[in-house]
């Protein structure tokens, strides 16, 4: 095939590329293909993993059969050997010959690890492009984000039709790394680059934008071929991926646990309804300079700031509103197109709002269960509208430290039991999903008139579970996470926020996610 009529070729395959490649697993051959042709009805563009099946030869007559049926599939062919990150415990004769069984029966690209590559000889890899699919060489590093140009010229030679390099994000900024590389290469060769983890998922939405050829989703949550991939559904729907461009004003939730977090599909569900050309991203990280460093590069227009860095991230805000001043944690954050920060707190009015809806504020007496950023808010706001306020907290010092900043009164757990209340609030994480579960009350200790749990994900705590089995009203984290959320909202786009939207698709995510978790045995 001459260089005029390849490029043609070439061309003619990128044209029928979508942004998205789901990648397709399956633990026997009847299984993958049904996967495959549930997936091809929503996405034409499929990565076939042979390498998870035991015996992958014996899939390829099904494979034959599927393109057949299929014939505006566009497939990738992939057999990833155990030394490459993959399953496939064959030999490199092996991988080559079910790759050219792959191409026969109708793949139309092949991915093939540098490490096989390197291995081949010259004539074994001239045949193997003979067969006329286009050829990925692909790297993947598991452990860290190194230097991708050395990757990059140490692929070039072979001349594949794509190179895809693929790094692990250990924290935020590789994903800068990741794009930089994507975009001052992006003319030299059709790239695919994304970093693996759970702190490459910026790299997952945004590669693209920055140069990738296309990026790779699970076909369902659970099916994973790599660490943080994210589902299709979610990718096209969720983060309208298809639609990002230069102007896509990028914002985030920042924090550690953060896997977990609805503030993604809650906000992307606001900006589709409300038409605003942005994305909403989850950012895990404990290191505050890590999550500058990505507000400045990419550039972030906004964050929702939850743990650990509600008050650590005070002395880098350029000016913030009186509250997050007076209460010392700001959980919203706005970039200026000058580069500077502001902050604000919308965690109070969403603490306040649901208990004034329910009881006058005003001389209740308020127990506040921790001493963290949420906790801070809910004591300043609920001090500011005349409630007697208590803390309690397991380290005590910390209780004393807040009490004595808002004018409140601390109370050890031990006299707990002795105390009534008109609300107690949990603004700790005990019961939030992911995080380890430890004692937090006895029923004898929740001597109250209303609880108020703070935490929203899953909406059934142990606390919540409590106060209904000793028949007391109760106030779901849920409701607070929606309000502060469609605040921010408000602040970054100017909008009036879809209040009832954000809370509709809240809800059904957790009923969702309660349906799908294992039931006690």
């Amino acid at each position: 095939m001459n260089t005029a009529s390849t490029a043609l070729s070439l061309q003619h395959l990128r044209a029928r590329l979508g942004k998205v490649c789901v990648s397709i697993i399956g633990s026997t051959p009847d299984e993958m293909f049904e996967k495959a042709a549930e997936a091809v009805r929503e996405n034409s563009f499929l990565e076939l993993r042979l390498d998870y099946l035991p015996k992958p030869q014996l899939a390829l007559p099904m494979l034959k059969k599927f393109m057949a049926s299929h014939s505006a599939a566009t497939v990738i062919a992939t057999c990833r050997r155990v030394a490459a990150g993959g399953r496939f415990k064959g030999a490199i004769a092996a991988e080559l010959e079910i790759l050219e069984g792959a191409i026969a029966a109708g793949c139309q690209l092949i991915d093939l690890e540098i490490e096989s590559a390197e291995a081949l000889k010259k004539p074994q890899l001239a045949a193997l492009r003979s067969h006329g699919a286009a050829l990925i060489i692909s790297h993947h590093d598991f452990e860290a984000t190194r230097d991708l140009d050395a990757t990059f010229h140490r692929i070039q030679p072979f001349a594949p039709e794509f190179i895809k390099i693929v790094s692990t994000a250990k924290s935020l900024s590789d994903n800068v790394t990741m794009m930089r590389f994507l975009e001052r290469t992006r003319d030299l060769a059709n790239l695919i680059g994304i970093c693996m983890g759970e702190q490459g998922v910026i790299s997952r939405v945004l590669s693209i934008r920055a140069g990738s050829a296309f990026t790779f989703a699970a076909a369902h949550a659970g099916e994973e071929t790599g660490p943080g991939q994210i589902d299709a559904r979610s990718l096209i729907e969720t983060y309208r991926i298809g639609q990002l461009d230069a102007a896509t004003r990028v914002y985030g939730v920042a924090g550690n646990p953060i896997k977990h977090s609805l503030s993604p599909l809650m906000l992307n569900t606001a900006f589709r309804r409300e038409t605003v050309n942005a994305v909403f991203l989850a950012l895990q990280t404990s290191k505050l300079t890590d999550l500058l460093k990505l507000v400045r590069e990419v550039p972030l227009h906004g964050l929702a700031v939850t743990m650990p860095l509600k008050q650590e991230i005070l002395p880098h805000l350029e000016k913030t509103d009186p509250l997050s001043q007076r209460i010392g944690a700001c959980n919203t954050i706005v970039r200026s197109q000058e580069g500077k920060l502001y902050g604000f707190n919308t965690d109070v009015a969403a603490i306040v709002r649901p208990l004034e809806k329910r009881l006058q504020i005003k001389g209740s007496r308020i127990l506040v269960m921790g001493a963290g950023g949420a906790a801070r808010a809910a004591v300043f706001g609920l001090k500011e509208k005349g409630a007697e306020v208590f803390v309690m907290n397991r380290t005590h010092d910390e209780a004393l430290k807040l009490a004595r900043q808002a004018k409140a009164k601390t109370l050890k757990r031990e006299a707990l039991a002795k105390n009534s209340f008109d609300v107690i609030i949990n603004a700790t994480p005990v019961g939030m999903h992911g995080v380890k579960a430890t004692h937090l009350l006895d029923p004898k200790e929740l001597n109250t008139r209303l609880v108020f749990d703070l935490v929203y994900n899953p909406v059934d705590t142990p606390l919540i579970r409590m106060a209904r089995e000793k028949g007391l009203p109760y106030i779901t984290g849920v409701e607070m996470f929606v309000h502060q959320g469609a605040r921010q909202f408000e602040i970054w786009t100017g909008k009036p926020a879809p209040e009832d939207e954000m809370m509709r698709v809240v809800i059904r995510a957790l009923q969702r996610r309660s349906d799908e978790a294992p039931k006690p045995q």
